[in-house]
């Protein structure tokens, strides 16, 4: 089976065509478009690209409350034109191949499921630390999506009585930017903020710092919500060599306050950077088609 899979995301719209023995044969990118008219276009040319390849079908790795049955993908992101109409159902007839469509959070959890940290285990909690925080819940080795298509959104988890919740507070994005409001700063980015606090400037440190708690406080309840095998870290930032540490550092902490039904969480960094999205696509593809 041969595979092109594409990452869609709010500035690229990643690509690779992977061959039935896993491995990625080439890959690239190209500049997300402004309309579905010019997507679907540039989706077209690149699938003919490889016309010399006898394609099996295409998977697609997409942002929002994606529902690949109904073929429609809810919620909002930063490609507006996908949403709320029968996306997968134009991709097919357009484009003239079987599609499949997964959240791409969701995607990065079953690359890891598939091919990675968590290939072995069948209940696991995928948190990804962006901008924002997104997530997915495995359940037997399959993604469980929820009622409302929300399952694994764990960064609308409220955090405190100002109503923050886990993206405000457990982001380096956020913790850049109140460290900037802090300091007087027009803007600052997370690795700005990072040498800061290298560097021993003290509001760097106890905004950082604020963060690993919030983070781990988030995943000691998420420990207790599903009791998970194994959770899985990703994003940018979890590439850092001290990001796991910190945040376990600070469930160190927590647990060592804690006196009854004592479970450590068991916290790993993905496998995969910027390719889990689509070989976790190829993975749902896989697993619809199989």
């Amino acid at each position: 089976m041969t595979l092109l899979a594409f990452d869609m995301g709010g500035t690229a719209v990643k690509y690779a065509l992977v061959a039935q023995d896993r491995a990625i044969i080439d890959k690239g990118k190209f500049k997300t478009p402004d309309t579905l008219e010019g997507l679907i276009n540039t989706l077209e040319a690149t699938k003919n690209t490889y016309s010399t390849h006898s394609l099996d079908g295409l998977a697609f790795s997409c942002p929002g409350a994606v529902d690949n049955e109904s073929g429609i993908i809810g919620g909002a992101s930063a490609i507006p034109y996908i949403h709320h109409f029968p996306f997968k159902q134009l991709l097919e007839e357009k484009l003239a191949l079987p599609i499949t469509l997964e959240n791409d959070a969701n995607c990065a959890a079953l690359a890891e499921t598939w091919l990675g940290v968590a290939k072995n285990v069948h209940d696991i909690l995928f948190i990804i630390v962006g901008s924002g925080i997104g997530g997915a819940v495995i359940k037997d080795g399959k993604i469980h999506a929820g009622a409302h298509l929300h399952g694994g959104e764990f960064g609308y988890m409220i955090m405190n009585d100002k109503l923050e919740n886990l993206s405000d507070t457990g982001t380096v994005v956020n913790a850049s930017a109140r460290i900037a409001k802090r300091k007087g700063l027009s803007s600052l980015n997370g690795v700005e903020a990072f040498q800061l606090k290298e560097a021993g400037d003290q509001i760097a440190i106890d905004e950082i710092e604020a963060m690993y708690r919030n983070l781990a406080r988030g995943i000691f309840n998420l420990q207790y919500v599903y009791d998970p095998e194994l959770i899985v870290i990703g994003g940018g930032v979890s590439e850092r060599a001290d990001f796991l540490p910190s945040i376990q550092a600070e469930l160190d902490t927590l647990l060592a306050k804690i006196t009854i039904a004592k479970v450590a969480p068991t916290i790993v960094s993905c496998a995969f950077g910027n390719d889990a999205n689509l070989i976790g696509a190829v993975a749902k593809f896989n697993q619809i088609h199989h």
